[in-house]
């Protein structure tokens, strides 16, 4: 088990990416301390513009979290990648075409791609 903090904020889409990615690519169980960065001016001015941002216990702080590619070079570094579920990702499907990885406009609104 890694215990992990993400600083975030109420109502943040790009914290609930970081954490879906997260579920998928770490190889080991997490304990995720969230931390509202709106109750702390001190914090507001640390983390407002970055968010999410997680920590791992030592301190290292990972800015664009919610960016899977980040997230996996990330936990590589500690050795908490899933190398098979970032594979999975990472690899182009059947027929050669690329995996959709990030936001799409379909009719006017964005849509979250897997």
């Amino acid at each position: 088990m890694i215990d992990l903090t993400l600083y975030t904020t109420t109502g943040c889409h790009l914290c609930e990416s970081l954490e879906a990615w997260l579920a998928r690519l770490a190889n080991v169980d997490v304990r995720l301390e969230r931390v509202e960065v709106a109750d702390d001016d001190a914090l507001v001015a640390d983390y407002g513009t970055r968010l999410p941002v997680l920590a791992d216990a030592a301190g290292a702080e990972l800015d664009g979290g919610h960016e899977p590619e980040r997230l996996a070079a990330w936990l590589a570094d500690r050795g908490w990648l899933d190398v098979a579920a970032w594979r999975e990702f990472a690899t182009p499907e059947e027929g050669g075409e690329e995996r959709s990885r990030g936001a799409v406009m379909k009719g006017g609104r964005r849509y979250l791609g897997d």
